[in-house]
């Protein structure tokens, strides 16, 4: 059964917040693939997400087995729709759900469910097929109960536990550069003067906020995240390992 009590993450203002950067993923290299896609050397694309969960206790509503309603989501960092990047995302349950293999085929990429323990959630994020063929595997505690558990109680202010992850993609194929270099959720470095990328789709173009976040009903909840507050985190992180093992 879920336990109640789970790996610590670290506590700011009220909400649990961490930073780190995922492993590289390059684009598929797939022979077929690479007669008919011409990659940028040196060049890389990051797409800032944030996964995590929001969790309200049921108050009067609650039971032994049904105490808080819960939603596990990825996100962009400031609620662009990742649909660009994202193809499917796959979030493993704890055995006693039933079907527990949960999958999301479109943006918001987020379920919800009830119950009364934490456990630590998979979640598999897939890419278009001209990103990678190779899905990226992340993992989230579900925190359910406030860090001070003799605290009471609310029903109003919910528990929110959210993760800051940059996604990086070296040496992009022209194409997929193309489709999402003025996409909102995407970070991209400056071209060459000169370079020519080929033709976007329009559906491409009209599609860019049609799975964003911002006006999703949870999102006066969401944890603010800003490039530059970031990559400060992200460096003083990398400063406290060379410290430990250097």
């Amino acid at each position: 059964m879920p336990q109640k009590n789970g790996a610590e993450q670290s506590d700011i203002s009220g909400s649990m917040l961490k930073s780190q950067r995922s492993k590289m993923i390059k684009s598929s290299d797939d022979n077929e693939r690479k007669n008919l896609t011409k990659k940028i050397k040196d060049t890389e694309i990051c797409i800032p997400i944030v996964y995590g969960n929001i969790a309200f206790w049921l108050g009067k509503k609650a039971s032994e087995y049904q105490s808080h309603k819960w939603t596990i989501y990825v996100r962009g960092s400031t609620n662009e729709d990742l649909g660009v990047v994202i193809k499917r995302v796959v979030f493993q349950l704890h055995s006693s759900f039933n079907n527990p293999t949960r999958i999301v085929d479109s943006p918001p990429f987020e379920l919800s469910e009830s119950g009364w323990g934490e456990f630590e959630i998979a979640i598999t994020l897939h890419f278009h097929s001209d990103i990678s063929d190779k899905p990226l595997h992340l993992y989230h505690h579900l925190k359910l109960y406030p860090e001070d558990e003799s605290g009471p109680l609310s029903t109003k202010k919910p528990v929110v536990v959210e993760t800051y992850d940059e996604i990086v993609l070296s040496e992009p194929s022209e194409a997929f550069f193309a489709r999402i270099q003025n996409h909102p959720a995407v970070i991209v470095p400056r071209l060459p003067v000169g370079f020519t990328l080929p033709p976007v789709p329009m559906e491409d173009v009209d599609n860019r906020r049609k799975g964003d976040t911002k006006d999703h009903p949870l999102n006066q909840w969401f944890s603010s995240f800003s490039e530059a507050d970031e990559l400060l985190k992200l460096a003083a992180a990398r400063q406290q390992v060379n410290r430990m093992y250097f």
